[in-house]
C-alpha cells in the first residue's frame, strides 16, 4: 500500500471538492481557461479509475468517453455553453425534454449553442456533472491536438471525418470501416479499439462516436483558433436553492399526505430505499404464482427480467394495482418515485412463502422509494422522518424499520457479490457512522455468491476514485469492503431522527445490504465496463427476499 500516493490522491479529491464549490458560488467559469485550470489539474492528479487513461496528450480514453456521454444529454457535445439550472419552468415551455441514458436529469437544448441541465438532486449531482464535463473538455483537447498541426491547420483525417459526419447527418451511406480508420488517428487508438468503441456507441448512445468526436474537436479547435470560449454557468436560482431541501420537502410531503389520504398513517410502516420492481414482483408474484422457495422466486424474476412485456409481468402489475399497490411518480423534482404497498389487501396473509403475520397483528405498509443520489439521500430521508404537521398536533408515523438496498463498488470481491456494512465512513471528513445492522453476512450465505461484512466508505462521487485511495481504505485499519454514495447520508438522517429529535421510534430497525455493481480495483470491472445485466437479478432479489422476511 502506497500511503504517500493515497494522501496525494485524497488531497486531490479535496481540491476538486473545494474548487467546484468555489466555481459554483462564483456563478460561471471557462473549463479550459484559467478558472478551470485547478479543476483540470486536480482531476489529472487524481486520475480516477472510472475514466481510464486521462493523462495522455495523444490517446482518447474511449470507454471513459462512452461512460460520460451516457450520463449527459444527447447533443451536449455540440454545445459551447452549458447552464446548470434548478427547476425553473422549462418543462412548461416548448423545449423538448432530454434525458441522459444513465442519469435521471431533465435537460433542454435551448439553441444551437446552449444546453440547460436541471440539477434537483443536491450537491452530489453538481459534483458529478462537473467532473464529467471536465473530463469531456480535456479529451476534446486531445482530439484537437491530433487533428491540427503546430500552426492550427486541420489534417487530412479531420477533413475526412467532417465529410463522414456530414453524410451521417444527411442520412447518406458511408464506408463505416474507413470512417473508423480516420477516427483511429484522431483519437490515438488502434483501428480495432476504435471499431469496437464505435459499435458500443451505436448501441448505447443517441449519437455516433464519429458525431461526438467531431463536435467535441470542432469546439476545441474554435476556442484556440477563433477565441470562441466554452463556458459553464450556474443559474441564480440553483445557487439559492442548493442545500435548502426544497425538493426533498415537496417529495416527503406528497408521500405523507398520500399515506394519510389512504388511512394508512397509523399502521406499521417499513421504509425501503431500493428499485421500483423487485418488491412488487416478490410480494405480488407470490400472490399469483406462489413460491415454494427462493429459487422459485428467482426463476420468476429472471423470466420477467428477460421479457418485461410478458403476460406474467403484466398480470403481476395489474393484480398489484388492484390489491394495495399505489404508485407515486415524482413531481417534486427529486426524480425519486415511490410505491406504497398495503399488505392488508393481499388475498393471502403471507408475503413470502414462509412468512405469516401473527394473529391480530396489524398488516404492515411498505413505502418503497427509488434510489437517491449522493447527498440527496440525507435531504429526502431527513424530510421523510420529520414530524408531519397536521391541523391539531405534530403527528409521528409508526416507522418500524428502514431498509437500504443499494449498488456499490466492491473492493474484495467481484460484480454481483454482496456487502453487509457495519459502519459508514464519510470520505474527506472525520464523520463515521457505526450502527447495528439488522443483517449479518450469514443471512446471505449459501446462495452461490460472495458475501462480505465490514465498514464501507461513502464517497463524493464514484467518478473521483483511484486505486491508491481505495487500497488505503481496504488495506489499512479501516478494513473497508466497498464504496458507495448514500450510506452515511442515510444514516445521518436516521440517527438524528431516532436518537436526537425523537421523530421516529428510538429502536427503529435498520437493514443495509449492497450488491456489487463493479470492482473499481479490477481492470475491466469498473462501472465503465457496463452494468450487471442478468447477473444482477440474484443479488437484487435475494436482498429483497431477506428484507421481506425480516420485516413482514
Amino acid at each position: 500500500m502506497n500511503t504517500s500516493n493515497a494522501q496525494k490522491s485524497r488531497a486531490a479529491i479535496e481540491r476538486l471538492y473545494i474548487t467546484m464549490r468555489h466555481l459554483f458560488m462564483r456563478g460561471s467559469y471557462k473549463p479550459m481557461g484559467i478558472s478551470g485550470a485547478s479543476l483540470r489539474q486536480a482531476l489529472l492528479d487524481l486520475s480516477p479509475e472510472i475514466y481510464g487513461l486521462i493523462n495522455s496528450s495523444e490517446k482518447v480514453e474511449l470507454d471513459g468517453l462512452l461512460y460520460v456521454m451516457e450520463r449527459l444529454p444527447k447533443g451536449i457535445e455540440e454545445c459551447r455553453l452549458v447552464r446548470l439550472i434548478s427547476r425553473e419552468g422549462y418543462e412548461n415551455g416548448h423545449f423538448t425534454t432530454l434525458f441522459p441514458p444513465k442519469r435521471r436529469r431533465k435537460c433542454y437544448r435551448i439553441d444551437d449553442e446552449q444546453m440547460y441541465v436541471e440539477m434537483t438532486r443536491g450537491r452530489s449531482d453538481i459534483y458529478d456533472i462537473l467532473t464529467h464535463l471536465t473530463f469531456l473538455y480535456m479529451e476534446a483537447d486531445v482530439i484537437r491536438n491530433n487533428s491540427t498541426d503546430s500552426k492550427g491547420r486541420v489534417n487530412h483525417d479531420w477533413l475526412q471525418l467532417e465529410q463522414i459526419v456530414l453524410k451521417e447527418d444527411a442520412q447518406e451511406p458511408f464506408d463505416y470501416e474507413s470512417a473508423c480508420s480516420y477516427l483511429s488517428h484522431i483519437v490515438g487508438r488502434t483501428f480495432e479499439e476504435t471499431h469496437a468503441a464505435a459499435l458500443k456507441f451505436d448501441k448505447a448512445y443517441g449519437n455516433s462516436i464519429f458525431h461526438v468526436v467531431y463536435h467535441l474537436g470542432k469546439l476545441a479547435i474554435q476556442e484556440i483558433a477563433d477565441g470562441i470560449d466554452r463556458e459553464i454557468f450556474f443559474s441564480a436560482t440553483l445557487r439559492e436553492r442548493v442545500g435548502q431541501h426544497v425538493y426533498g420537502d415537496k417529495w416527503s410531503s406528497k408521500v405523507k399526505e398520500q399515506l394519510i389520504s389512504l388511512n394508512l398513517h397509523k399502521r406499521p410502516l417499513h421504509v425501503v430505499s431500493a428499485n421500483l420492481h423487485s418488491f412488487v414482483n416478490a410480494i405480488y408474484g407470490h400472490q399469483l404464482y406462489p413460491f415454494a422457495s427462493f429459487d422459485d422466486m428467482l426463476k420468476l424474476a429472471t423470466e420477467i427480467s428477460l421479457n418485461p412485456e410478458s403476460k406474467k409481468a403484466k398480470s403481476i402489475k395489474q393484480y398489484a394495482l388492484k390489491h394495495g399497490l399505489v404508485e407515486l411518480p415524482d413531481q417534486s423534482g427529486t426524480n425519486i418515485g415511490v410505491q406504497i404497498i398495503d399488505t392488508a389487501k393481499l388475498k393471502d396473509d403471507s408475503i413470502t412463502y414462509d412468512t405469516n403475520r401473527e394473529v391480530n397483528k396489524a398488516a404492515p405498509v411498505y413505502v418503497v422509494m427509488d434510489y437517491a443520489f449522493g447527498e440527496q439521500a440525507f435531504e429526502c430521508m431527513d424530510e421523510l422522518l420529520k414530524f408531519h404537521e397536521t391541523t391539531d398536533r405534530n403527528f409521528r408515523f409508526d416507522i418500524r424499520s428502514i431498509s437500504i438496498m443499494g449498488k456499490a463498488g466492491i473492493l474484495t470481491g467481484k460484480k454481483g457479490d454482496l456487502m453487509v456494512p457495519s459502519s459508514h465512513i464519510f470520505e474527506g471528513t472525520a464523520d463515521n457512522y457505526p450502527f447495528q445492522n439488522g443483517f449479518v453476512a450469514k443471512d446471505f450465505e449459501g446462495y452461490g455468491i460472495g458475501v462480505y461484512a465490514g465498514s464501507m466508505v461513502t464517497v463524493l462521487g464514484t467518478s473521483l476514485q483511484n486505486k491508491d485511495v481505495l487500497n488505503y481504505f481496504m488495506e489499512s485499519s479501516w478494513k473497508t469492503i466497498g464504496l458507495e454514495m448514500e450510506g452515511a447520508h442515510y444514516q445521518k438522517a436516521i440517527q438524528s431522527a431516532s436518537k436526537i429529535r425523537n421523530t421516529i421510534r428510538r429502536n427503529v430497525k435498520v437493514f443495509y445490504a449492497y450488491y456489487a455493481s463493479d470492482n473499481p480495483l479490477e481492470t475491466g470491472s469498473t462501472l465503465a465496463s457496463g452494468g450487471l445485466g442478468l447477473d444482477g437479478i440474484l443479488p437484487t432479489y435475494l436482498v429483497t427476499w431477506k428484507i421481506l422476511h425480516k420485516t413482514a
